[in-house]
């Protein structure tokens, strides 16, 4: 799936010379937690939640410690104290928002999220915003794949063969002596594993095989003797 599939495209969107207060009046009233920012059209930048916690007519703003104050630069006291004093939109938003394409995969957009620890990205197309994709985005895309699954019928041997082809491929999936039957869809995986974290790896490899009815572990860990030197 790429951008364009999971996306919202009924925007709320504020300019940047909106106050503070018109910003999270709008995030309230429409139940968003981020307005993109657009001048002229153009998209500038992006104000969210997380850009309001910290102020100072709630009491929310830290004032620098003495050892925050040497340890930082004048610059950065100066960005921290615009953040909870500003009242416009344009001093407090995120500038220049991570943003993808409609045709970007939702993998490129995942990688991004953790990349630059954001909690949504924008999609544009040129320099138009088109829409937003948030964590939100990506969990009803989760939903609805699983519950576009139909009900999976195959044979113990299919399941079989399925289970055994995805632990070769994995660099964990090498289980010593490993065994996998299959009787009327129940899954029994023998063998030894090196950790606790290859069993429970071993088993979401069996239960995620369509068709898998249930698995039973019959796996056992190894134990490895240290060398004596």
């Amino acid at each position: 799936m790429n951008a364009r599939d999971v996306m919202t495209t009924e925007l709320r969107t504020i300019g940047p010379e909106a106050t503070i207060g018109e910003a999270a009046r709008l995030m309230l009233e429409y139940r968003v937690s981020a307005l993109p920012v657009l001048a002229e059209g153009k998209l500038v930048g992006l104000i969210s939640e997380g850009d309001l916690v910290r102020r100072v007519e709630i009491g929310t703003a830290r004032a620098p410690s003495r050892w925050h104050a040497l340890l930082s630069s004048e610059t950065a006291l100066a960005a921290a104290y615009i953040k909870c004093h500003a009242r416009r939109v344009a001093d407090v938003m995120t500038p220049s928002p991570v943003s993808v394409g409609e045709d970007a995969p939702l993998i490129e957009i995942a990688d991004l999220m953790e990349r630059h620890h954001v909690k949504r990205v924008t999609v544009t197309r040129g320099e138009t915003l088109v829409g937003i994709v948030s964590r939100a985005d990506l969990l009803r895309a989760l939903l609805r794949h699983g519950e576009a699954q139909p009900a999976a019928v195959a044979t113990d041997q299919e399941i079989q063969e399925k289970i055994l082809a995805e632990l070769n491929r994995q660099p964990w999936g090498f289980i010593g002596a490993a065994s996998v039957a299959v009787e009327d869809g129940v899954v029994h995986l023998w063998g030894e594993v090196l950790t606790e974290t290859e069993r429970q790896a071993a088993r979401v490899a069996a239960e995620t095989v369509p068709g898998v009815r249930g698995v039973v572990d019959h796996l056992t860990q190894e134990v490895r003797i240290p060398a004596i030197a």
